[in-house]
């Protein structure tokens, strides 16, 4: 079973007992997390689309850790004039692993 969920903003294909990164929730480790913003749902074939979001529909989820991904470095420069400025950027993450899907 797959299904097409929103989490904080953007769309993820997810199945059961996969892990993935998603922008940083507002959960501790350990915590269980439920997602009710399914679009899609397929069951060996049987797919149910909702009109925004399928009825009934939830993921659940725990969340693993809280963790920072690289570091994304933006550089600045006009060239003859002397100007020159870097910056760098870490996002937040939190991975989280799928626990279920109901439909």
């Amino acid at each position: 079973m797959i299904a097409i969920v929103n989490i904080a903003g953007q769309q993820f294909k997810v199945s059961e007992g996969q892990e993935l990164f998603v922008h940083q929730l507002e959960a501790a480790a350990g915590a269980s997390v439920t997602f009710d913003q399914v679009l899609l749902v397929d069951n060996n074939g049987a797919v149910k689309v909702g009109t925004p979001v399928v009825a009934n529909a939830k993921v659940k989820a725990t969340v693993l850790n809280n963790q920072k991904g690289d570091k994304v470095l933006v550089f600045k420069k006009k060239r003859r004039k002397g100007y020159q400025k870097m910056n760098g950027h870490r996002q937040s993450f939190t991975k989280i692993k799928i626990d279920s899907i109901s439909a």
